[in-house]
Parts: structure tokens; C-alpha cells; sequence
């Protein structure tokens, strides 16, 4: 086992509180990640109590989680392990009440030790995370805890203020961690690595020289199960101001004065207050063709399964700097994407049909897909006579390195973030609530629905939101394989 890196796991001993305990998220993420942090060490002191609207016992629930990792866990399950982690396990019907609840997480700190800490997981719905809030302050198990928190974070700007207000009622500002799965990942948090541990870009990380910046999530799923949730929400609500906007603030931000979570939230919220409220007549919304016939959908349903948007920055570094936002469902291809596009030459001395500016500006593109990629795409010479240009690129991806083994889940890093109270990766109340406020305007005179096929990128009126520049995706070029010949 490999050894683990000081001040990474949480200092004290973990109690877990996992709401929403045998709901997808759970068995998908959630028991698997909390399995690996145990079994490796990160958090080696740690009970899970698992609590539900289910009404099992605990031996019921501990053959569920083994179902569980046996069935979404990405490493394999030996007997040592799981009879190790079973005896961490315990479970609390919700039925069961504030007093049940409160004994079985007593028990589990006898265990631990007085020092121990509490860790509360929201894995449910939006409509049950303020009856769970209230029942752990009735339980009195508000102190030495933290509680994290599942999106959306309201659908506008009147429900977050009154979400938020409710929370903290119970529970402090600096005890709520509100989370983004996107930002847990590696690639995500290597741009903050890129942009101020190197002196190469960020001088021209600025509107002196990037011309246009995309973000682009297209994903080839459906709705799934998720109809009822869906038709409440819509790509935009769903996508784009829980995950986008905070990808977007990772690209945007200024050098915080520490890499530690206070500067980095305060860099963050600083763009949020940057950003101008967007225009309805800056965004295309699309449904897929079929969407109304899917099961609990409605028949004349004007949710948006695909959301394009144009936003502006405006600050010194940013202002004139067109940023685009796409995702949707039963797009052509599953990715995430950042591509910053830089200006081109003021002058060309190349000759016509040299093939300079024939396939677009240079681009820096992040591949924020587990594989974890890098591009920088440039002209460069044919070889042979004449002056001829082709589009060349240099690449990086995390298997480059041989540590791609090492790298954490996005809910395992960011539970273990929680766990050790840091915020970096996390939204705030201030931060959510002005993403609601300059969503405004869109949200109450929103551009009609057009429709779009399967398998297509959206709506053809796409294009004319981005003129005269193109959109990325599909690429010019195949990232190279790092382990083929030759590459």
C-alpha cells in the first residue's frame, strides 16, 4: 500500500452520516469512494452510517454496499477489505427518527474517541435536503460537523437566498460545502497548476492576446431516470451554473494571494461579480426530438436539453472577451472541454494558399476528461519546398507521466476536502447566489426551444451564436494515442 502524503487525510477520526444511503449516487460513488479512502489509509479512522427512507437493517445495508463495490468500484474488492469495512457500517431507517439517529452516531464516537468529527452527506433530492438539515439539528448533531451538500443550489435567485438562509439557521457558512463532482477531478485542478506554477502563459492569459474562450460538455446520454428531476430543472440549471461557471472561474481568475481555499473562494467570487448578466439573446436553448415522449416528460414540455451561452467578463484582464458554454443531452460525442482560442497574427507575410489561417487560430485545449489532456496547436513548416503550413500540436496526458494510477475519484478527493474543512473545490453561498442574479434575465424571458436530432451538436443556430468563430468540437485532429509507435 502506498504510503499517504502528510496533511492529505482529515486529522481526526471520521463518523459519516450518509443520507440518501441506497440511492444511485451512493452505490455508484459514494460507498466505493468512502471503501477506497478507508481501505488505503486516507482516513483510517472512520464509521459509516448509512440512513435511508429504506426500512433494513444493518445486515441488509452491508449486502447492499458489497453489491455496490462489486459491481462500480474501480478496484478490486478482496475478503480482508470488506470484512474490514462491514464492521464500519452501521444504518438508521429515517423512520427511525431524531433520537435513533443521534444514539447510532454516539455509538460510533465511543468507538473513535472524543475527538472524532461528524461528516454529513446529502445524497438526496433537493426537495429533502431541508428536512434532513432540520433533523440534524434536532438530533444535536450540528457541532464538530460538516455537511455537504448535493446540487442544484435553488433554481433562481429568490430559492438560493432562501435556501441558503435556512442552512444557516443550523449550520455555519464555513460547515456547508456545496459540491461540484467537476472540480474534484484531477484535470480541473491541474489548471490551477498550469496557470501559476508556470511563467509561460499567464502573461498572455489576458484579452491582449486570447481572442475567445470555450467550455464544452456535450454528453451522449439521456435522461435515464431522471425525468421528473429533469423537467423541473433543464440543462441550464442542471449544468451550467452548478458546473460551467465553476470551470470557468478556474480559467478566469486572478493569481490568489495563497493557494489556499479563503483567497481561491475570494479570486473565484470575484469573477462571479465580473461577469455581466446574460442576454437571452446570447444563448440558443435545444430539446432533443423525442424528448416529450419520454416517460414523465410532458407533452408540450419547454425544458431545454441543450443550453449554448455567450458571457462576458467584465474586468481588466477580460473585458470584450467572449466566453462560450455548451452542453446538452444525446449529443453526437461524451467530452469536457476548454479550449482557448489566441489571436491571430495582426499581419500575414505568407503567401496566399500557404495554408496559414486555414485551420483557425492557435488553440490551448484541457481535456477535463479522466484521461487528463493537454494540446497546444500551432503552424508549423511542410517539409519539402516552398512555404507550405500545416497545423501541428504538441500534447501531454496524465498516462505520460506513469502516476495516473495514483489519481483519486472526484467524490474521493473532494469528500476527503470536506472532511479536512477545504473549501477550494467548493461553491459559496455569496457565490451562488450571484450566479442566480446574473442569470436572471434568461431565466425570466428564456429564448424558445429549438429542436435538434440525436447524435447531432445542437441546434444549427449554434453556429450563428459563435460567428465568426467555430465552435471546437468536432476537432480538426484525433488526440494521439500515448501508446501507440511512434507518438
Amino acid at each position: 500500500m502506498a504510503k499517504i502524503p502528510p496533511g492529505v487525510g482529515p486529522r481526526f477520526p471520521q463518523v459519516v452520516l450518509l443520507f440518501g444511503a441506497t440511492g444511485d449516487l451512493a452505490r455508484r460513488k459514494l460507498l466505493p469512494g468512502l471503501h477506497h479512502l478507508s481501505s488505503t489509509g486516507f482516513m483510517p479512522g472512520c464509521r459509516i452510517i448509512g440512513v435511508s427512507l429504506d426500512e433494513i437493517d444493518i445486515e441488509t445495508f452491508r449486502a447492499l454496499a458489497r453489491q455496490a463495490l462489486e459491481e462500480f468500484s474501480t478496484r478490486k474488492l478482496t475478503e480482508d477489505d470488506w470484512a474490514a469495512f462491514a464492521q464500519r457500517l452501521d444504518y438508521v431507517p429515517l423512520s427511525s427518527g431524531a433520537g435513533a439517529l443521534r444514539a447510532a452516531v454516539e455509538r460510533a464516537e465511543r468507538d473513535l474517541g472524543a475527538d472524532s468529527r461528524r461528516l454529513h452527506y446529502l445524497s438526496v433530492p433537493p426537495s429533502a435536503a431541508l428536512a434532513a438539515v432540520r433533523l440534524l439539528g434536532e438530533a444535536g448533531l450540528v457541532e464538530r460537523s460538516r455537511i455537504v451538500m448535493e446540487k442544484p443550489f435553488g433554481t433562481d435567485l429568490a430559492s438560493a437566498v432562501s435556501l441558503n438562509a435556512q442552512l444557516h439557521q443550523v449550520f455555519a457558512e464555513d460547515q456547508i460545502f456545496r459540491i461540484d463532482h467537476f472540480l474534484g477531478k484531477e484535470p480541473a485542478q491541474n489548471i490551477l497548476a498550469f496557470r501559476f506554477a508556470n511563467g509561460l502563459f499567464e502573461p498572455i492569459w489576458n484579452r491582449n492576446f486570447i481572442d475567445h474562450v470555450q467550455i464544452d460538455v456535450p454528453e451522449t446520454l439521456g435522461l435515464g431516470k431522471r425525468a421528473g428531476f429533469y423537467e423541473q430543472t433543464g440543462a441550464y440549471r442542471d449544468m451550467v451554473v452548478t458546473h460551467l461557471f465553476q470551470i470557468l472561474a478556474f480559467m478566469a481568475m486572478e493569481p490568489p494571494t495563497a493557494l489556499a481555499p479563503a483567497p481561491i473562494s475570494e479570486e473565484k467570487n470575484k469573477v462571479f461579480r465580473s461577469m455581466l448578466p446574460l442576454q437571452p439573446a446570447d444563448v440558443v436553448r435545444g430539446q432533443y426530438t423525442g424528448y416529450r415522449a419520454e416517460p414523465g416528460v410532458d407533452p408540450e414540455s419547454e425544458t431545454e436539453t441543450f443550453i449554448a451561452v455567450k458571457c462576458f467578463i467584465d474586468n481588466w484582464r477580460w473585458a470584450g472577451v467572449p466566453f462560450y458554454l455548451r452542453t446538452g443531452k444525446r449529443l453526437a460525442e461524451g467530452k469536457r472541454i476548454i479550449s482557448i482560442a489566441f489571436r491571430e497574427p495582426p499581419k500575414s507575410m505568407f503567401p496566399a494558399g500557404s495554408g496559414v489561417g486555414a485551420q483557425g487560430p492557435d488553440h490551448l485545449t484541457f481535456d477535463l476528461a479522466d484521461a487528463s489532456k493537454m494540446s497546444l496547436s500551432f503552424y508549423g513548416k511542410r517539409p519539402g519546398p516552398g512555404m507550405r503550413l500545416d497545423k501541428l500540436s504538441l500534447q501531454f496526458a496524465m498516462h505520460d507521466t506513469g502516476l495516473a494510477g495514483e489519481v483519486l475519484e472526484a467524490y474521493e478527493r473532494l469528500i476527503l476536502d470536506a472532511m479536512r474543512g477545504d473549501h477550494t473545490l467548493f461553491t459559496t453561498a455569496e457565490g451562488i447566489e450571484r450566479l442566480w442574479q446574473v442569470s436572471t434575465a434568461l431565466l425570466e424571458a428564456p429564448p424558445p426551444v429549438r429542436l435538434y436530432e440525436p447524435g447531432s451538436w445542437g441546434p444549427k443556430s449554434i453556429h450563428q451564436l459563435i460567428a465568426p468563430q467555430a465552435w471546437r468540437l468536432p476537432f480538426e485532429r484525433a488526440w494521439r494515442d500515448p501508446n501507440s509507435l511512434g507518438s
